[in-house]
């Protein structure tokens, strides 16, 4: 499964994005979710959550960062909002990586 975004609209079923989250969580360790509007979000948030409950047993606890994009609709350029989805697990990973990769380097300036 290769994912790059998944949208979602007002219209969207909750338990079939939350099947394509949990899919992508498994997958990659985080989705981005783009959304245009009110509904759609809701429909992504209440997704997120369903989702939740699917990756629980595999100790992948998501979580949600959500931001703003533009893109463009019909020629016309539009505001959505755009959720990454990551395993808080692995973002914890890869904050202590980064840390320790700093600290390696003053260590070797000798900072």
């Amino acid at each position: 499964m290769s994912v790059e975004l998944l949208k979602v609209s007002a219209w969207s079923n909750p338990k079939a994005v939350a099947g394509a989250i949990a899919g992508v969580l498994r997958e990659r360790g985080y989705v981005d979710v783009q959304v245009i509007g009110a509904a759609a979000l809701n429909q992504a948030v209440k997704a997120i959550a369903i989702s939740r409950s699917y990756v629980a047993s595999e100790n992948i606890d998501p979580i949600c960062i959500p931001g703003f994009t533009t893109i463009e609709i019909g020629g016309e350029s539009r505001t959505a909002l755009r959720l990454r989805v990551e395993d808080r697990n692995m973002a914890d990973k890869t904050v202590s990586a980064e840390a320790e990769a700093t600290n390696e380097e003053e260590s070797a300036s000798g900072g």
